[in-house]
């Protein structure tokens, strides 16, 4: 019976442990991808080639720039291309071509943009508005906790 209890005191211990609901705890940031594509003309503002890392196969090039009522895109060229063997890659602006996270209190300077699917011609919207200080587009593939390439925005 003594062994029952300890071993009863032990798992709620460490249940207690490992779980807490103090005001400190930090909630986790909800982004919202917005799928919405360039209305009218789009203008590329800054464009870059993709350098391929990780054995990812990465190539083509990206474009930053505004649709007709200024509202920011990510746009990549008819030839991007990247591994999609996880099903998507995350983007992110940065302010240069390393992907630093800070998951306690966010890096300002990095902005993820959301997920994309496939290669080819597409649009990513980014919301909000990037400033200038952002010059790399990096390709993230969060499963594998690497980069699949970057390009940087000139």
């Amino acid at each position: 019976m003594k062994k029952t209890f300890y071993a009863f005191a032990i798992i709620a211990l460490t249940a207690t442990a490992f779980t807490s609901c103090s005001s400190d705890d930090v909630e986790p940031t909800t982004v919202t991808i917005d799928s919405a594509q360039p209305n009218g003309t789009f203008t590329a503002s800054a464009n870059g080639d993709f350098v391929e890392e990780n054995g990812s196969g990465s190539d083509g090039s990206a474009a930053l720039g505004t649709d007709t009522d200024g509202t920011q895109f990510i746009e990549f060229s008819s030839d991007f291309t990247t591994n999609f063997a996880t099903g998507t890659v995350t983007v992110y602006l940065s302010t240069s071509d390393t992907y630093t996270a800070d998951p306690g209190s966010g890096n300002p300077d990095l902005i993820l943009v959301g997920p994309i699917k496939s290669g080819g011609k597409s649009y990513l919207k980014v919301d909000p508005t990037a400033a200038s200080k952002f010059t790399h587009v990096i390709l993230w593939c969060g499963s594998a906790n690497v980069p699949f390439g970057n390009a940087e925005l000139k």
